[in-house]
Formats: structure tokens, sequence, C-alpha cells
């Protein structure tokens, strides 16, 4: 019988109190982004400000990625890591005090989104590329890579359902403070940590040099660079499906926060049985087919869930479309993480980062402002045709791979057949 083997990066001490200390802190992250969602739609009733908040909280990450990807491959990553989540803490202090006493804005709540967006640029970057040292046996980076997936979507099926009971029964301000608490666990945790001692590294070049050089190597890894393309095209016109549940939960299923935590909950509910399923896969299995067949999931998720007006069948095509959309930035950076040399690692997971959080506030915002025009249910069910042909082109580009593989075979075998 074969090991299960869903939980070997556990067996690594460090990766254990990483897990632990994030577990607590993207509860907290969960919790805070359904907050800003709903405070922000319950004030303005408007589509298009769903998207600008979305576009608030990521486009600065977009800016700034490249940066962030520089200074995870010159500088100590552990010191990084440790900055950024500091900053993150006092800018959820902020955010709190702010709704607390009263003397906020939705404005003033989108420029700490911002602030936020600005450090995750460098938190990103430098807390991807810090997994591969927490990890003691190499072998075990795709099966932590799919727990760290696992933890994120499990602290979103959580958090957003009680986020919508604290805020219909204590307001939103408990929210934002849960949040800011939550980061002394991971903060203890990297403390905690023994890492291998960091060896700084001469640089020669400037900054701009090492961004041409991670972009020409990701130019030279055909994988790598169709994996960028994939997730780009769906940050751009599929994901920000997710700027639009506040209106299903309000105006389509008549419900009130705790719906739309419920919502936000079950889709976090599919993709943590996203996650669980790719933890659990052996090693040599083939990703990118996975990939490609669970895009087309998504797809049939996003279809069949925008025209839905029954809430019990609606919340089933909801887990079915977190099942689907988990593996898009899950098997992307596993692949990425495992294909990159490790002094490109911190610039290739940049490119990444802005894949994934640049196109995403541009969709946001193309989405918003098409559901204004067209309406919601018309809007997911095109980002879900959307999501079909990008399944249809990554079945496409396995099977130009696999024939491109069997012609190169061909040829290295008719010299030695030429010869006997």
């Amino acid at each position: 019988m074969s090991k299960i083997s869903t939980f070997n990066a556990f067996k690594s001490r460090n990766y254990r109190l990483y897990f632990a200390g994030q577990s607590v802190s993207l509860l907290g992250t969960w919790m805070q982004k359904t907050a800003v969602s709903w405070v922000i739609y319950s004030q303005t009733h408007s589509k298009f400000m769903l998207g600008l908040s979305l576009f608030a909280s990521l486009f600065p990450s977009f800016l700034f990625s490249f940066l962030g990807g520089v200074v995870s491959d010159r500088y100590n990553r552990f010191k990084v890591l440790l900055f950024t989540q500091v900053a993150s803490m006092i800018q959820a202090i902020l955010l709190t005090m702010l709704v607390f006493f009263g003397y906020y804005s939705v404005w003033a709540i989108m420029a700490l989104t911002a602030v936020l967006g600005l450090i995750n640029a460098f938190d990103v970057p430098a807390r991807q590329s810090l997994v591969y040292e927490m990890v003691d046996d190499k072998s075990d980076l795709p099966n932590a890579l799919a727990l760290n997936s696992s933890m994120v979507n499990l602290s979103r099926l959580i958090g957003p359902g009680i986020a919508g009971l604290i805020i219909e029964k204590f307001g939103d301000s408990v929210c934002f403070g849960a949040n800011a608490v939550s980061f002394v666990a991971v903060i203890g945790s990297l403390l905690m940590m023994r890492l291998p001692k960091f060896t700084p590294k001469p640089h020669g070049k400037n900054v701009f040099a090492d961004l041409k050089d991670g972009f020409e190597y990701i130019r030279n890894t055909p994988t790598i660079m169709f994996m960028l393309l994939m997730l780009a095209s769906i940050s751009l016109f599929v994901l920000p499906f997710s700027t639009l549940i506040p209106v299903y939960a309000k105006d389509i299923f008549k419900g009130r926060a705790s719906t739309f935590g419920v919502i936000d909950s079950v889709i976090g509910l599919g993709a943590f049985g996203g996650g669980i399923f790719l933890a659990s896969l052996s090693a040599g299995t083939d990703l990118k087919k996975i990939l490609a067949v669970n895009t087309l999931v998504f797809a049939v998720g996003l279809i069949a869930f925008s025209h839905m007006h029954n809430y019990p069948v609606a919340l089933f095509f909801s887990a079915i479309i977190g099942f689907g959309m988990m593996s898009q930035v899950t098997i992307g950076n596993t692949i990425i993480q495992t294909t990159a040399s490790p002094e490109m690692r911190g610039r290739v997971i940049s490119y990444y980062a802005m894949s994934f959080f640049g196109m995403q506030p541009l969709g946001g915002l193309l989405i918003g402002a098409v559901s204004q025009k067209i309406g919601v249910p018309d809007t997911v069910l095109a980002e879900g045709m959307i999501a079909l042909l990008l399944g249809i082109i990554h079945f496409g580009f396995l099977r130009r791979s696999r024939l491109k593989k069997k012609a190169m075979a061909a040829m290295q075998q008719q010299p030695t057949e030429a010869i006997s």
C-alpha cells in the first residue's frame, strides 16, 4: 500500500509553525475582506464600487510586484516577510480605529486597502519563496504549496461566515479588529522558526537589469510562460466574478450580510476540497492536465450559477466554482516553484503575482462596468463562457506539447536506426 502523502510537508518544523500562524492570520484577513465588501456595497449600492475596491486592493501589487521580486532575490526573505507582516498589522489597526470611531468614508477604506495592496507587492514574493526554505525535503514542496492553498480556502470557508454573523450582531469594526489581532499569531510563528543562515550575495547589476533577466528567463521557459498567460487571462476575465457575490446575496437572493458570508464560505468549501485533492496527488501526476480539466469545472460552475434563483442549488454550484477555481492559482504556483531556478525564484514569483494581482483589479473594473450594462447574471454567464474557452485552449496546448515531444523523440531515434 502507498503511504498517504497529504500532510508530508508537516514533517518540517518550520513549515508547521508557518502553517499554524498563517491559518490564524488568514482567518482574520477573510473576515476583513468580507467586511470591506459589505460596508462598501451597503453604503454605495454600486456594483462599480465593488469592482473599484478590488482594484484598490490589488493594483498596487501589480505596480510594485516586480520590485518586490527583486527585493526577495537580493535580501533576507525572512526579514522582508517579517517587515511586511508588521506593516499589515499596522494597516489593520488603523482601519479598525477609523471604523470604530466613525471617522471614515468609503474613500478612506479604499485608501487603506490600497496601502495593503502595496505591502502585498513585497509580501507575496518573499512569502512564496521562503516556503521553499521552510521545507526540509524539497520533494515535499508541491505538497506544501497545495496545503497552503487548502489553508487559504479553509480560512475563506470559515472567515466570511463568521464575519457575516459578527457584522449583524456586533458591527463591522469587530471584524477589522479581529484581523489586527490575528497578525500576532503569524509574527510569533515567524520568530520561532530556525531557518538556514542568510548569506548575502553580491549584486553587480541594478534593479532594472535584474528585472530584465527575470523576463528573459520566463520567455525562454515555455511552461512558465504559458502558465502566466493562462493565469493572467483567468484573472482578468473570470476571477472578478467574486466582486458580484454581494449583489447575488442582497438583490437576487434577498438576503443579508450572513447570506453573503454563506455564499463566500461555500465557495471556500469547494476550494478547500480542491486543495486537499491536490495535496493528496501522488508524485508524477500530470498537474497541467488536471488544471485544464478543472478550468472546465470552473466554467460549468459559473454558467450554472449565473442565472440560478434557487438558493440551495446556487450554493451547490458555488462549491463547484470553488473547486475549479482553486487549481488556477495553486497548480500554476506549484509548477512555477518547482521549475524556476533558486536565484530566479523571487523574480519569477513576482511575475506570477503580477499576473494574479495585476489583472484582477483591471478585471474588477471591467466586470463592474459590464454588469451595469448587461446585468449581473449575464456577466457571470459570460465569465463562465470565457473560462470554457480557456480550458479548451489549454487542452490544445497540451496536445501540441505531446506531439512536439513525440516528434523530438522520433528524431533522436532516427540516427540510431540508420546505423543499425
